[in-house]
């Protein structure tokens, strides 16, 4: 059930692993959209609106969790390169209670302000309530996100990219039935989506648990191994506080950009929201490249094998390139059937905001390319402290975008925000990976002489 990226090819072994992953983000993206259209053509534009006014805030409290599970899974692919099983299953127990603790942490605070957030947001009054009601279920189903995302992220730590996609698959498959059925049967509103959404991924989560336990003799435990472990504790602390924060703090940028776009009203929002699940189908191949490095990179760095590391980014990055081409194209010939898809009734304005948003956004495919392979390269290789500032690159990006373009070109500068933010990062992220490679080069010098 895993898989050594340190032997074979490069471009093969990151293709072999990239695809599976790819998949699974094709069915949570295909849940994203369902969920969309769902809510769009069920409960109206003002629904949508709703939904999509929390996009932001969603991805800074969650995207904190993906990214400090990621972050965990780092130091298990450096010991399962280096053929250190004992010392993995140390660090996998203690992603475990770490991950417990964090939900619990995470948790409370945030349902308690996540309604005087919203309003700091500016969140349009006619579309506050379908806001407030859908994230406030979705924060207290954090704890079912952590369950999953610490898995997938052990497993893929481990070199298998399949298992999470079937699971993922049995998520939002479960979460597509669970909406229909909250709406249609019970007569629930976005409130009944949020539910779908946190009950899939916390049945899906259970079933993996139970799942690897049987199947990974790895991961089999002794009572020594179980125990919590101070030194174990810190090195995953240091690689998942700061990826976690780096998405939090991309996320505060977003949250500038959100701000100024719900002052454009309900149509910006509800267009942009549409763009944005379309936008997150399209990126699909390149956040599944991006996510490939780590585990690629960690693996590589256990085991020493440092020339490999840069192979293997240009081989991801080439391959991001000609899909980022592709997406273009495709936005070009049928970006504005794609956001018919959303809505209840064609109206014009949303068409419009959606269709120029999305347009936008897909142009700087190949910028996201060097993003997402770049940085989990860098923290792959144990530099996961660099992740915040390629974060604040992002964020300071977004914010100029939000502060200063937007009020001069309109939703234009909102749409602008994501490219720039790739930009700012890129610039930081390109010099930071060579600097780091150095580093390690020579550490590894050091230590054989």
């Amino acid at each position: 059930m895993t898989k050594d990226l340190t032997k074979g090819s490069p471009l093969r072994l990151i293709l072999y692993f990239a695809f599976p992953t790819y998949l699974g983000m094709l069915f949570q993206q295909f849940y994203n959209i369902v969920d969309t259209v769902i809510v769009g053509k069920l409960l109206g534009i003002r629904a949508l609106a709703g939904v999509g006014a929390t996009g932001s805030l969603n991805f800074m409290v969650l995207g904190f969790c993906m990214g400090l599970c990621s972050g965990f899974a780092i130091p298990i692919a450096q010991k399962f390169g280096a053929q250190e099983f004992s010392q993995l299953r140390k660090y996998v127990a203690n992603s475990y209670w770490l991950a417990a603790i964090c939900s619990v942490l995470l948790t409370v605070p945030v349902c308690l302000f996540c309604r005087p957030i919203l309003r700091l947001m500016n969140t349009p009054e006619d579309v506050f309530e379908y806001a407030y009601r859908y994230i406030f279920i979705i924060f207290l189903g954090i704890p079912a996100a952590f369950l999953y995302n610490i898995l997938a992220g052990i497993l893929r730590s481990l070199g298998d990219s399949k298992t999470p996609v079937v699971f993922l698959a049995l998520s939002s498959a479960m979460n597509i039935a669970l909406d229909i059925i909250t709406i249609r049967l019970f007569g629930m509103g976005v409130e009944g989506t949020a539910l779908a959404t946190v009950i899939s991924q916390a049945v899906s989560g259970i079933i993996c648990l139970f799942h690897m336990k049987k199947r990974y003799a790895i991961l089999r435990m002794n009572s020594q191994e179980r125990r919590p472990d101070k030194r174990c504790m810190g090195r995953l602390c240091y690689m998942g506080i700061p990826m976690g924060l780096q998405y939090s703090v991309t996320a505060i940028g977003s949250l500038i950009i959100q701000a100024t776009m719900n002052g454009f009203g309900s149509s910006a929002v509800a267009g942009a929201t549409a763009a944005q699940r379309i936008n997150g189908f399209l990126a699909c191949p390149v956040e599944a490249l991006g996510a490939t490095m780590a585990p690629y990179t960690g693996q590589n760095m256990g085991a020493g094998k440092l020339e490999r590391i840069g192979q293997g980014v240009k081989a991801a990055s080439l391959c991001g390139f000609g899909c980022s081409a592709v997406l273009y194209a495709v936005v070009a010939l049928f970006g504005r059937d794609l956001v018919c898809l959303f809505l209840d009734v064609p109206d014009e304005q949303v068409i419009g905001y959606a269709a120029q948003f999305l347009k936008i956004t897909v142009s700087g495919y190949c910028l996201l390319t060097l993003v997402n392979v770049v940085r989990f390269s860098i923290q792959g290789m144990g530099f996961s402290v660099l992740a915040i500032l390629s974060g604040v690159m992002e964020m300071i990006a977004r914010a100029l975008a939000g502060l200063v373009i937007a009020p001069r070109l309109g939703f234009t500068g909102v749409a602008l925000g994501h490219p720039m933010a790739w930009i700012f990062a890129d610039a930081f992220l390109i010099p930071t990976f060579f600097l780091c490679r150095k580093k390690v080069e020579q550490r590894q010098r050091e230590f054989a002489g």
